[in-house]
Order: C-alpha cells, then structure tokens, then sequence
C-alpha cells in the first residue's frame, strides 16, 4: 500500500510539472499585454473564480496586495447579490473558469462589459464565453488533470496558481518592489523579523551609554551601570573612538580607577550600519561572540547601539 501510494504521489506530481513546463512553453506575449493592462490600473486587480477556482483566486489576490499591486478577491455569488459594487471603473478584473463557461461568472462578465472594466480571461478553452468576451486571455495549456478519474481540478489548478505567481513577479519587477516594501506589508510574524533593520531597534540618543576619553573610569562604571548594556562607548566630538566591554575592565584591573576611559578602551571596534538587517547584525554578534554592537554613519558618528536581547525580543534569532 505504502509503495502503491508513493507511486501515485510521484506520478501526480510529475503530470503536474509536465504540464507547468507545458504552460511555460506555450505562454505568448498576451501575457506581456496583460501586465502593461494591469500596471496601467489606477485601483484594484480584482480576481475571481468559483469552486477550487475561486480558492487560487483568493491566493493570487492575496499575492498581489502583498507585493506592490493592490487586489481583492470578490466571491462571484456574492457578486451577484450586491457585491459587484466592489468592482468599479477604475479596477481590472481576472476571471478563472477551467471551462470558460462557469455561470455565476457571467454576472461579473457583464458587469465589466457595461462599464467598460478591463476584463482577463484564465482559462483553457480559447473559445469559451468568458474568452470572448475578454478584453485579454491567458490560456492554460491542454494538459491532464493529475487526479485517476481525470475530472478533479488538479493539474488546472495548479497552472493557474503558477501562473498568478508569475503576474505578481512580473508586477514586483515592473514597479521595481524591493525588500523594503515588501517589510511593509509584512511586519508581523518571523517574515516581517527577518526584514527588520537594525534602526528599527536600535537605542539611541540618552539610552546610549557613551563617555569622552578623559572620563574618570570611576565615572566610565557609573555610566555603564546606568545604561545595563554591559558596553560604554568612548566618543571625541560625536565620533566613535573605541568602546570598552566587561572584558576590557577585567583586564585592566589593576590601577583601574587611577586611568581615564580613553586608555582603558579599545580602539577600531566592530562597528555596523543603521540600515542593514537586524539579521544580519545577529550573525555578526554570533560570529564574534559580542552581545552588543554600536550602530555609526558613513562618517563614524554614533547613532546607536543593538544588543542581542533587542534581535531576541524581535523574534529574529
């Protein structure tokens, strides 16, 4: 039973493959008329589909609004009773229908007709209604669905899902969306702690702990007892000279309140930017086994400090 599954899986997924490198061949430069149609959109892309269709709809949608184009499934029962006043004049609309001839999309279809709503057909038959009528069509291929029967939406519906994958991407790269927008719609969870920057949580201004290099070591003790981060930065004129950690101190044990902070600290400490990803601020910290790092600019002015506890309580290690 075990092998007899397992040969089903790979079968199912080879057929599946087969029929998106198929899909990947056979795509025309309609495909390229379509994303000028889309990018032209001043409101939404709406998408909509019934059934297993209309469930790739919703992902696609959801694909989009999170990369740079604004879009919004609309269920087409729904729209029949009321919500079609979701579609507007200023928004384009994918339809997805296998057949092409799916009837509760024929009320969205004439909607679009009506008021002149750019209409973009996903289907597999070139001839159907929704075809026609389109103002564009991204045709799948004619390939086999993956199900024994041959009848359950499997293969179609994983073409269709790829291809909304490549829309969105070709959308992302159209409108030049970087990682920065992409953090904006993400900030939760741990994508959105993988994309934070090290500004987003550094301390800064009266939280940093810092000293000039004639500073007593007396009072260099108070201030990094006060600030708790286990670091005191030593800066001439706003310019970070050197820092100095727990380790520094046992060091110098000897005669250490007789010396001043600047000959006690150490000099070119590992420094990082405001703008790179807390991430990346972890590894370093990790790789050099530190638990805090100060943050400067291009030209060596302090602006902060991040400490290991700062990457924990963002979710990021």
């Amino acid at each position: 039973m075990t092998n007899s599954a397992l040969s089903i899986a790979r079968e199912v997924l080879r057929t599946e493959g087969a029929a998106l490198g198929q899909l990947a061949e056979e795509l025309t430069e309609d495909f390229t008329d379509v994303i000028d149609a889309l990018l032209a959109v001043k409101g939404r892309v709406i998408v909509s589909g019934m059934g297993k269709s209309g469930h790739i709809a919703a992902k696609i949608a959801a694909t989009m609004a999170s990369t740079g184009t604004p879009a919004q499934f609309v269920h087409p029962g729904e729209a029949s009773h009321g919500d079609l006043g979701m579609i507007t004049r200023a928004d384009a609309v994918i339809l997805i229908s296998n057949s092409g001839e799916t009837k509760e999309l024929a009320d969205i279809i004439g909607h679009t007709r009506r008021f002149d709503i750019p209409l973009i057909a996903v289907t597999k038959n070139a001839n159907s209604t929704m075809a026609t009528q389109a103002d564009h069509l991204l045709k799948l291929s004619d390939a086999p669905e993956a199900c024994s029967i041959g009848m359950a939406p499997t293969t179609s519906t994983t073409m269709t899902l790829a291809l909304g994958d490549a829309l969105s991407v070709a959308l992302m790269n159209a409108r030049g969306f970087q990682q920065a927008d992409f953090r904006t719609f993400h900030p939760g969870g741990t994508l959105g702690a993988q994309l934070l920057t090290v500004r987003a949580v550094m301390h800064k201004d009266d939280a940093l702990p810092v000293v000039s290099p004639d500073t007593g070591m007396g009072d260099t003790l108070v201030e990094m007892s006060a600030k708790g981060f286990g670091v005191v930065a030593v800066t001439d004129g706003g310019a970070l000279q050197g820092i100095i950690t727990d380790g520094d101190l046992r060091r110098n044990l000897t005669g250490l309140l007789d010396r001043t902070a600047g000959e006690v600290a150490t000099a070119n400490p590992r420094t990082i930017s405001a703008d790179i990803l807390l991430v990346e601020a972890l590894g370093i910290m990790n790789d050099k086994k530190i638990s805090a790092l100060f943050v400067v600019d291009d030209a060596g002015q302090l602006e902060g400090l991040v400490h290991i506890h700062d990457a924990l309580r963002a979710g990021v290690a």
